[in-house]
């Protein structure tokens, strides 16, 4: 079973908790509503809304969505059905990593894991099979591996691949058609860092999911599965250097906010030059403060005339966005 299909099941339950609440005949949230309360992106939200629509549990009118039936306990997708073993392992591994339960150069079993997963060693072992192929972790003897340390050259090679990627993607903006449900998706994603930058002074350390799902955004528009695959890696470990740098978090993530904003607004405005610039700037501010947190004395080995070329702003001070 394909991992979106387990997202618009886990996405379609969570629906059915929030229609439990209204009467025969009231409209269900809107798309956005649903999107923000699931976390999810628009494209899970609507399988979803169509599988209730066809389970008559929605009825369409026009624009909205009324609900036709209340929901019973037996149009609710099993636990089988919306979270793979994969998926939950992967969920508990980076939950070990970004949480601070496992460290650079500690080392952990595929049992231990197993269990915290409540799933086989099998399953576990695949998926960190799939894993060290990056080099995030690394087999040792006797069923044990170990979560490595990044040096700066490693660190360099990652965020070559987290640029060539999300600026192919950004390209691919362009070729979209001006009814593309993608553009709704930025509309909201712009809301949601207005509406975080408004109350930015509570929830600054909670930016890491904003910034996650932003970027997924961007890549999202290459509709490339390989391009998941490495954004998943990156995201791993851009995110769990800088859950261990809480120097400067606040400054970072104050930037990167306004960063993502300019890269949206770009897009909105079908500004497609200027978004291209905006995201390299952001990517290269996100290399030096990723090279920060392995090695303070770290440089970028960016070649001259390469992205830094056209941004004079990274030279006026240190860098201090997040992601």
């Amino acid at each position: 079973m394909a991992k979106s299909d387990h997202l618009y099941r886990r996405t379609a339950n969570r629906i059915l908790e929030a229609l439990e609440s209204l009467e025969p005949g009231e409209p269900a949230p809107s798309e956005a509503m649903l999107t923000q309360l699931c976390g999810v992106s628009r494209s899970p939200v609507r399988a979803a809304l169509q599988h209730l629509v066809q389970c008559g549990i929605l009825v369409q009118r026009g624009h909205e969505r009324l609900l036709a039936r209340v929901p019973s306990p037996a149009d609710r997708f099993d636990e089988t059905q919306v979270h793979s073993p994969a998926d939950h392992v992967e969920t508990v591994f980076m939950d070990m990593v970004l949480q601070q339960e496992l460290a650079p150069g500690e080392r952990f079993t595929e049992a231990e894991l197993a269990r915290r997963a409540n799933t086989s060693t099998a399953v576990v072992r695949e998926y960190l099979i799939r894993l060290s192929r990056f080099g995030v972790i690394r087999k040792r003897p006797r069923g044990s591996w170990t979560l490595m340390a990044f040096d700066a050259a490693f660190a360099n090679e990652l965020a070559d691949m987290r640029y060539i990627l999300e600026m192919a993607a950004i390209e691919a903006f362009a070729a979209l058609a001006s009814d593309d449900p993608i553009w709704a998706d930025v509309d909201f994603m712009i809301e949601r860092h207005e509406d975080f930058a408004a109350d930015f002074e509570a929830r600054f350390h909670t930016f890491s999911t904003l910034d996650q799902e932003f970027h997924r955004l961007i890549i999202s528009a290459k509709h490339n599965r390989f391009f998941a695959d490495m954004f998943d890696v990156t995201t791993l470990i851009f995110h769990y250097h800088f859950q261990w740098g809480k120097v400067g978090e606040k400054e970072r993530n104050a930037v990167a906010i306004a960063e993502h904003l300019d890269i949206l607004r770009a897009l909105r405005a079908h500004d497609f030059v200027r978004a291209r610039e905006n995201l390299a700037r952001h990517l290269a501010v996100a290399r030096n403060t990723l090279l920060h947190s392995v090695d303070p004395g770290a440089r970028s080995d960016l070649p001259a005339g390469g992205a830094t070329a056209a941004l004079p702003r990274l030279t006026e001070g240190p860098a201090v966005g997040e992601g």
